[in-house]
């Protein structure tokens, strides 16, 4: 007899593509989209340590965003990945603003007058990230609805 179905497991991921439609997921596209905007206007300008910041930024933006979109924050139980991610997005905000105001006041070239605006947006976009992450954290509290009551 033949077997038709082999024993060797599936290699599919699940995709949780309501996460990329979810205000979070749009906010990680948004701060991909502002650090690639910096990232050409920084390179137009030709500033190497511009272009390291807002790739590292870039990247790992879209490691979270892979994180959460292939839901492997379910299977990497390790790290508490909201922490994380708040940690990152504070991280972010600082270094980003940091940078966008050396940016701003040095500039020589328009490409990084244009790079460290963006990067102020890219700022803001951390800013809220992080808030919207920090009311989600419970810290062992019980999780409440918006009307207050407890699940």
């Amino acid at each position: 007899m033949y077997r038709t179905r082999s024993n060797i497991p599936s290699l599919t991921m699940e995709v949780d593509s309501a996460f990329l439609r979810s205000l979070r997921g749009v906010l990680k596209l948004a701060e991909m989209g502002t650090m690639f905007v910096a990232f050409v206007c920084f390179a137009v300008a030709s500033r190497p340590k511009y272009i390291a910041a807002t790739c590292m930024e870039f990247v790992i933006t879209f490691s979270l965003l892979l994180l959460y979109t292939l839901k492997l924050n379910k299977k990497l139980t390790l790290f508490f990945w909201p922490l994380v991610d708040l940690f990152n997005s504070l991280f972010a905000a600082v270094f980003i603003l940091i940078l966008s105001l050396i940016a701003v006041s040095t500039y020589t070239v328009t490409g990084t007058l244009g790079g460290g605006i963006v990067g102020f947006i890219a700022t803001g976009l951390w800013c809220v990230d992080g808030y919207m992450l920090f009311k989600r954290i419970t810290f062992n509290q019980p999780r409440t609805e918006a009307t207050g009551t407890v699940k």
